[in-house]
């Protein structure tokens, strides 16, 4: 067994595309539509079997959640992604330039990793770590 597909719930997928793959650096799998319905994902350059989803809420989720997931979203409270990479520093300054929110600036984590955070244009945390064996 293997992971291949997560899902972040985004507000506006162009944006999000945007943000994805000209901010972070990811590349597009798929951006099809059919009807009303966006099927978007990106992923990184080195992990080809691994899509994140980039979804508006709607279908399929219930008409009676898109409310909450709305506001939830407008808050920050979804899960996100974490990104390893070799130089977290290099990347908070390269994302940070490209005028995204910062949420946390480069610090060394008790659990052995180097990291920073920025919310998406939709809300969502996206965090970048570098095991901190890495830098030694």
């Amino acid at each position: 067994m293997k992971l291949s597909h997560t899902f972040l719930f985004v507000h506006d997928q162009d944006a999000a595309l945007k943000f994805y793959r000209d901010v972070v650096g990811l590349e597009v799998r798929t951006d099809e539509s059919v009807e009303d319905y966006r099927w978007l994902t990106v992923g990184p350059a080195g992990q080809p079997d691994v899509e994140i989803g980039l979804s508006r809420i709607g279908p399929p989720v219930p008409p009676t959640d898109h409310e909450a997931l709305h506001a939830l979203l407008a808050k920050g409270s979804l899960h996100g992604v974490i990104f390893e990479l070799d130089d977290v520093d290099a990347k908070f300054e390269q994302v940070r330039a490209a005028g995204a929110e910062v949420l946390q600036e480069p610090v060394d984590q008790f659990y052995g990793v180097r990291d920073c955070a920025f919310r998406d244009p939709s809300g969502n945390m996206i965090r970048f770590s570098t095991p901190r064996s890495v830098q030694s």
